[in-house]
């Protein structure tokens, strides 16, 4: 059903619709669905977590199905000040992560630069009354006046969705978290930060244990920084970590404690002759996952997407260009700090397609089967429901068509840094800036 997912995005990709969720001033900052897909968890970076709910099917709208209403909202992260360095800590929420569901109640992991959070998110629909030592506004009786025991009742009431804050892990970074990762074990998760990954029992809240530190003894020699990690989708030993030069290291916790020494090493040896001033900084990789199936790692840099197999280290197996048309442009894009922004990655449910983003609203998809690529825009033009959306080009020089945009018209101000798929199905959430848009295959 997924193979053809690139070709059907030309054709088949449609707006749900656009929810312009928050003021200019509080962007999106990440995006994550749940394990089945139902919720879909947003933060920004006035440390807001809004949860959208996916609509159920009715029997008048059998394939309407997929609209997702806001279903709770609350406040995740405040700012704070750390006086010992004089330094104030952004309530911008960095990255949030779903565990699997195990009861009735959902949990979740939210994090800004300093803090990580487990959230408890809970419905509530009865109420209890009857009680013997209060009345009916929660005020305590007087004893003397209590004659006769009554048995407390649960009495129907609206719906209430709560989140009430569970742990906290905090006061274990030095610098500024870019990565949390829940194990498959469902017992520990990590968090990593520039030069540091600690590993956390859920139960835990005041201890962590760091299995990676790559912070020199001397700060002056300090030639590379963490980017981002993550768990092995089913081996609870096994996770990777990239790194600001371009490399990926797999880690194996049974080897050491401390794992200073990696199990494998990916990197791509750079052609001499593509050697500029600006190659270290577009090698830097901003966003590292592993497939579905834990087979492959994708990572993504500046200019391109990279697929790598777990069994062969010294070049990736799949290499994807997002915008090479943008390499001329790398040095207004130093100027304006573009060049450093963090674009993330992710997967379709069956590893087939990988998505990320772009400029000008520009979000790209790959089909690593068909080899077939697309791209899309989300914007205010094309978000009605229902509304197909139309492949765009980028014209880099010489005579530009009609419906191609030229390079020079580009917005750069208008950036999609974050995306998330649906786990099973094609659905796509696309944040872009302050606006989050949803997108589905019609097909579905």
């Amino acid at each position: 059903m997924l193979k053809k997912a690139a070709r059907r995005c030309q054709e088949h990709w449609a707006a749900t619709y656009h929810l312009a969720c928050r003021p200019p001033s509080d962007i999106i900052s990440t995006v994550e669905f749940n394990h089945t897909g139902e919720l879909l968890a947003t933060g920004d970076k006035g440390g807001r977590v809004v949860i959208f709910q996916r609509e159920q099917e009715s029997k008048n709208q059998v394939h309407r199905r997929g609209e997702y209403n806001v279903y709770s909202t609350f406040q995740s992260h405040e700012p704070e000040f750390d006086y010992l360095k004089s330094l104030e800590i952004e309530e911008k929420i960095n990255k949030i992560r779903w565990l699997p569901q195990q009861n009735a109640a959902y949990f979740l992991l939210s994090t800004n630069d300093k803090t990580v959070k487990l959230w408890k998110v809970s419905e509530r629909d009865k109420r209890p009354e009857g009680y013997n030592l209060k009345d009916e506004e929660g005020r305590l009786r007087d004893p003397a006046t209590i004659t006769t025991l009554r048995v407390p009742v649960l009495r129907p009431m609206d719906l209430m969705v709560e989140a009430t804050p569970r742990r906290v892990f905090a006061n274990a970074h030095t610098y500024h978290i870019n990565s949390i990762s829940v194990n498959s074990d469902y017992e520990t998760y990590m968090s990593a930060d520039d030069l540091r990954i600690n590993l956390w029992n859920f139960e835990i809240t005041n201890q962590s244990f760091n299995i990676v530190d790559i912070k020199p003894a001397n700060m002056e020699e300090l030639t590379e920084v963490i980017t981002a990690a993550e768990f092995h989708p089913h081996h609870c030993n096994t996770f990777v970590y990239s790194s600001s030069k371009g490399t990926i290291r797999l880690c194996d916790m049974r080897a050491s404690a401390l794992c200073d020494r990696h199990t494998k090493f990916f990197e791509e040896p750079e052609d001499p002759s593509n050697r500029s001033f600006f190659s270290e900084i577009i090698s830097s990789i901003s966003d590292v996952k592993f497939s579905h199936s834990g087979r492959y790692i994708m990572t993504r840099d500046y200019l391109t997407v990279k697929v790598w197999d777990l069994n062969m280290e010294n070049r990736p197996i799949e290499t994807y260009q997002v915008h090479d048309y943008l390499r001329s442009k790398l040095c207004s894009l130093y100027e304006n700090d573009c060049i450093f922004d963090k674009f993330e990655c992710v997967w379709n449910g069956s590893d087939s397609v990988i998505m990320t983003g772009s400029y000008n609203n520009f979000f790209r998809m790959f089909d690593r089967n068909t080899k077939r690529d697309v791209t899309l825009e989300a914007s205010r033009e094309n978000s009605k429901p229902r509304a197909i959306l139309k492949p765009r080009k980028v014209c880099v020089g010489g005579k530009r068509r009609k419906d191609e945009i030229s390079v020079d018209s580009l917005d750069f101000s208008k950036k999609i840094l974050h995306t998330a798929w649906h786990p099973s199905e094609n659905i796509i959430a696309v944040a872009a800036t302050n606006n989050l848009y949803i997108f589905q295959d019609k097909v579905n």
